[in-house]
């Protein structure tokens, strides 16, 4: 007899299962199934490609683990974790020292290593059933309380394993604070090595989100590491986001002290009051305050050290972080604050070590700013170089809020209207089509026709807009008359194909209103319509039992909102053509029962 099947849902075939929905990720933050709180996502930069992503994809503990486990990473991660117990090892990779202590050490790890397989065995049957989706929350915290009290003080143990660390995130993820805090409290000492593990880095992020109260230990535990991390290859992410998504002011500012060199290190109190609290939000300005001379100048000459390192390693990916940008944006802002002879120099040093990745950097907030900055203050040959830089990812900053100022700036202080015509303008409006199905790629539009206009922009955007104004009039050759020439040239340039297409769209609309208006003369005015018909008193033929009156009959409460058309084009739509037949119908027949009742009334007359 054939086995019985089971009653489950398998998975369709690739030819039953049909086409794959399929969405662009730009810049929105992505939401997950499950957990206390919506995960929020980095903003990713503009020169990364668009990534598709399926709409059937698993939720995001789908992903803890990358892909290629091969069996040499696990080995190579069994390699480090033999490093960190204690038995060290010569290039070659034999034992050295006393061979009878590293004989007993073995047969501990051995030992170790038994009693840890069987530990992960027992939590990986519990684990099993606390992870399923379709559970009820009773049921899964009974099977996260179960799983919590099989690795109760053996998580440090087991959690640089690329299995073990997906059963604590799960604990993580749906356990309750008190399971939280208690896998962050045993891990308390090892989040530098678990922020460098393929996979207990995962573990890291999601301790900072969900445990607020051991949010400053665990930073803590990366200060004076913070820009080795940067530069690791698995810790950048864990430090990226715990800086751009979850840390306060404060706590991002633990962050940020590594930047500013050892100096500031050795002699900035961090007892925890709050005078100091106070002082460590303000970041660097804080720290500069009330120095002068030469520490001012050491403090700076740091900063700018440890940045541009970051900018000389740009295979790394800290390129592209908030951090560094929040980090630059300090560096800049206390530039202006400096002598004037040194402004122009230091500018001028930070400029040249970043000025091939800037694209990488107008995503971000402080991003935006630097080079905005950059733009305001640069030469012409220096902004000649940021619009090359910028140029290939014109339409993917025109629908980002943040990378879009950047093009207002340019398009702002940049007195060669030739370059940006050529560089800036063609490519937004070759794209006019598809940003036009946007807010971002709208506002972009309406920058080149109608520029800081609040109908279409807030008070906030036009502000930050304008923050560049104040340097505009130091910069720019040109006085008040020459940069309005120039906005006027700038606009020119970009109105026909945008004007077009709106001139297109209005039209559908002027006449999609006429054949919707009640009355088919009472409409707005638009664009190209004349006055001509009613200032020579002449009359506009309309539907039966209907007259206008001319303009001279205007006074009248009844034609008050009487609007003017042009005698050149005459009005015959599909709308007026059906009104006109429905009153003849009606008339008509109104007209025949009439009729009907006269006749039935003279036949029985007749009859009579």
């Amino acid at each position: 007899m054939p086995a019985v099947q089971k009653n489950a849902k398998k998975r369709p075939t690739s030819s039953q299962d049909g086409p794959k929905a399929k969405r662009p990720h730009i810049s929105k933050q992505a939401t997950a199934k499950h957990g206390d709180d919506d995960v929020k996502k980095r903003r990713q930069p503009v020169t990364l490609p668009i990534k598709e992503v399926n709409e059937e994809d698993s939720d995001d503990e789908s992903g803890d683990i990358a892909s290629g486990e091969d069996d040499d990473e696990v080995n190579s991660e069994k390699d480090e974790m033999a490093v960190e117990d204690g038995v060290p090892k010569d290039p070659n990779g034999r034992p050295l020292g006393n061979h009878t202590k590293l004989s007993a050490c073995y047969m501990n790890n051995e030992r170790l290593q038994s009693l840890t397989s069987q530990l992960i065995t027992d939590a990986k049957r519990v684990w099993s059933l606390a992870r399923q989706k379709n559970l009820s929350s009773t049921d899964r915290q009974k099977h996260v309380r179960d799983l919590m009290n099989i690795v109760t003080g053996k998580v440090k143990d087991i959690v640089f394993k690329h299995d073990a660390s997906r059963i604590i995130q799960t604990i993580v993820k749906y356990g309750g604070q008190r399971e939280r805090d208690q896998v962050a409290g045993e891990l308390k000492g090892h989040y530098k090595g678990l922020a460098k593990s393929k996979y207990s880095k995962f573990l890291v992020t999601k301790l900072i989100r969900f445990c607020p109260v051991h949010r400053v230990s665990i930073l803590s535990e990366f200060r004076s590491h913070v820009l080795k991390l940067l530069l690791h290859r698995e810790a950048s992410g864990v430090l990226a986001d715990a800086f751009e998504l979850y840390a306060n002011a404060y706590e991002r500012s633990i962050l940020l002290q590594d930047f500013y060199g050892k100096e500031a290190a050795l002699f900035t109190s961090n007892r925890g009051t709050a005078q100091d609290i106070e002082t460590a939000r303000k970041g660097l300005r804080g720290l500069l305050d009330g120095v002068e001379g030469a520490r001012r100048k050491r403090l700076l000459a740091a900063l700018k050290e440890n940045l541009t390192t970051i900018f000389n390693n740009p295979d790394k990916g800290a390129i592209t972080h908030a951090i560094v940008h929040r980090a630059l944006w300090e560096f800049l802002t206390a530039v202006d604050n400096a002598e004037e002879s040194e402004q122009e120099k230091l500018r001028r040093e930070i400029f040249e070590s970043c000025q091939d990745v800037l694209a990488e950097m107008v995503h971000t907030k402080d991003g935006s700013r630097v080079v905005r900055d950059f733009i305001a203050y640069g030469t012409a040959k220096d902004r000649k170089h940021i619009i090359k830089v910028i140029k290939p990812h014109v339409e993917r900053m025109c629908t980002d809020d943040e990378a879009q100022l950047v093009l207002f700036t340019a398009l702002d202080m940049i007195d060669d209207t030739k370059l940006t015509a050529k560089s800036l303008v063609s490519d937004i409006t070759t794209h006019t089509s598809s940003l036009a199905t946007s807010p971002q790629g709208r506002r972009s539009l309406f920058h080149l026709i109608v520029p800081r206009s609040r109908r279409h922009f807030t008070p906030a955007q036009i502000a930050v807009i304008a923050e560049t104004d104040h340097v505009r009039a130091k910069t720019s050759k040109k006085d008040n008359a020459g940069q309005r020439e120039r906005d006027s040239e700038s606009r020119q340039r970009g109105t026909p194909s945008v004007r077009g297409r709106e001139r297109r769209r209005n039209g559908e609309r002027y006449r999609w209103k006429l054949a919707r208006a009640g009355d088919h003369a009472l409409c707005r005015r638009r664009q190209g319509i004349r006055d001509d018909h009613l200032r020579r008193g002449a009359c506009i033929p309309l539907p039966i039992g209907r007259s206008l009156t001319t303009a001279s009959d205007r006074s009248s409460a009844r034609f008050s909102h009487v609007q003017k058309l042009s005698p050149r084009r005459p009005f015959l739509s599909f709308g007026t053509i059906c009104d006109s037949l429905a009153c003849v119908l009606a008339v008509g027949i109104r007209i025949s029962l009439s009729l009907g009742r006269w006749q039935g009334d003279h036949d029985r007359d007749r009859a009579g």
